[in-house]
C-alpha cells in the first residue's frame, strides 16, 4: 500500500475580495489539518537544509501580519503614504508568475524569515498564531470594497508596489507555496 499523495493546497484563481478571503480560509483549514497530523519531531525539525514546517508557518504569520495592519489604516492615510495605483490589478495567474520569477531570481524572505516568537516551536502556539493573523486578515479584507482593492497600493519588499488586490493574491499563492513545500519535503 502506497502512502497517500500530499495535499494539493489548491488556490483556484480568486479575484474578488470574498474569493480571496475564502481561499485564505481554505488554505488555513487544510494547512492546520495537515500540519497537526505530522509527528511532533517532523513539525519542528528542519527539512534537510530547509526550514522546518513550524518555521514555514511562522514565516506565513510574520509575512501576513503587516498586511493586517495596512488594511486597518484609514484609506486616506494609506493613499498618502503609499500612493494610489495608476494601473489595473493583475490577475491571480499573473501574480503567480511574477512571484515565481522573483524566486527564480534568488528572492529570499529577508526580514520576514522565521524567528523565535516565544512559542518555543510549540505546535499549538505556532498554528494558533497563524490562525489569528489569517482571521484578522480576513476580517480586515471584509471591510474593503472591490474598487478600493484596485485603487490603493502597498509596497512588497521583493515585488515592488502592488495593488491591495494583488497583495492579497500574492498572499494566497504564497501560503499555498509554503504549504506545498512542507508537504513535498515531508513526503506526506
Amino acid at each position: 500500500m502506497s502512502a497517500p499523495a500530499p495535499p494539493a493546497f489548491a488556490t483556484g484563481a480568486p479575484r474578488t475580495g470574498p474569493e480571496l478571503s475564502a481561499a485564505l480560509g481554505r488554505l488555513l483549514a487544510e494547512g492546520i489539518t495537515y500540519l497537526q497530523a505530522l509527528p511532533e519531531p517532523a513539525f519542528t525539525a528542519p527539512q534537510g537544509t530547509f526550514w522546518s514546517p513550524a518555521e514555514h508557518v511562522r514565516h506565513l504569520r510574520k509575512s501576513a501580519a503587516p498586511l493586517v495592519t495596512a488594511l486597518g489604516i484609514p484609506r486616506l492615510v494609506l493613499g498618502l503614504r503609499f500612493g494610489k495605483a495608476g494601473r489595473p490589478s493583475r490577475a491571480f495567474d499573473e501574480m503567480v508568475a511574477v512571484y515565481r520569477q522573483a524566486l527564480a531570481g534568488g528572492a529570499t524572505a529577508g526580514r520576514f524569515a522565521p524567528s523565535g516568537d516565544g512559542d518555543g516551536l510549540d505546535r499549538t502556539a505556532v498554528l494558533d498564531g497563524w490562525a489569528r493573523v489569517t482571521g484578522a486578515l480576513q476580517a480586515q479584507l471584509g471591510k474593503w470594497d472591490e474598487a478600493a482593492l484596485d485603487r490603493y497600493q502597498l509596497p512588497h519588499p521583493v515585488l515592488g508596489p502592488l495593488t491591495v488586490r494583488e497583495m492579497l493574491a500574492f498572499t494566497v499563492y504564497h501560503t499555498a507555496h509554503h504549504l506545498r513545500r512542507v508537504a513535498e519535503r515531508s513526503g506526506r
